[in-house]
């Protein structure tokens, strides 16, 4: 289905009740559709969200040639992943250190992994995971992300209490978020 300004649309046709559109990773744009929805209807539906599709289309793409640059931009071969891990090993526990004390809380074991889906973890006994991709972060995402999981280290959760004591010690951490937010996945899918 193309219907528009050659972007091509899939439409899946389901048992769904509503219809809902999706850009993969990928950039494919996959419209779902129930089963007795009329050709008329999609056509209108598709019309009405088109900015919105072109809108992220354009983004995704962006998204996937920044990906593509930093493969070739930071060879994330085996020996460079290994590379990042040593260096996390060295950094980020000085990281935890000073900001554990800065913060007045006390941690367990820190681990360093190459993980696909998370910056960070903190158990409930206090053991702090992190992933060697932050050492191609900037600093200061880097420090957004100890501070984050040390603030754990009060809040187990993410409630606005949890997120009054990030802003405690990194007022603009907010701009660290969305940093990982806009950025992050290219770092994590490699």
């Amino acid at each position: 289905m193309d219907l528009q300004k050659n972007i091509p649309i899939q439409m899946i046709r389901s048992n769904r009740r509503t219809i809902a559109i999706e850009i993969t990773r990928d950039c494919q744009v996959l419209l779902r559709v129930p089963n007795r929805m009329k050709q008329k209807d999609v056509q209108a539906f598709v019309s009405e969200k088109w900015a919105w599709i072109e809108k992220n289309y354009r983004e995704m793409q962006q998204k996937r040639q920044k990906r593509e640059d930093l493969f070739q931009t930071y060879q994330l071969t085996d020996d460079r992943i290994r590379e990042l891990a040593k260096k996390a090993c060295k950094i980020i526990p000085q990281r935890v250190a000073y900001y554990a004390e800065k913060m007045g809380v006390t941690y367990g074991r820190i681990t360093i992994r190459n993980q696909k889906t998370r910056w960070g973890s903190c158990s409930s006994k206090g053991n702090l995971n992190f992933n060697c991709m932050l050492m191609l972060a900037p600093k200061e995402v880097l420090d957004y992300v100890v501070i984050h999981e040390l603030c754990h280290r009060k809040e187990m959760n993410h409630s606005k209490r949890f997120w009054k004591e990030v802003e405690k010690v990194m007022p603009d951490y907010e701009v660290h978020k969305k940093w990982l937010k806009d950025n992050g996945s290219i770092l994590l899918i490699r």
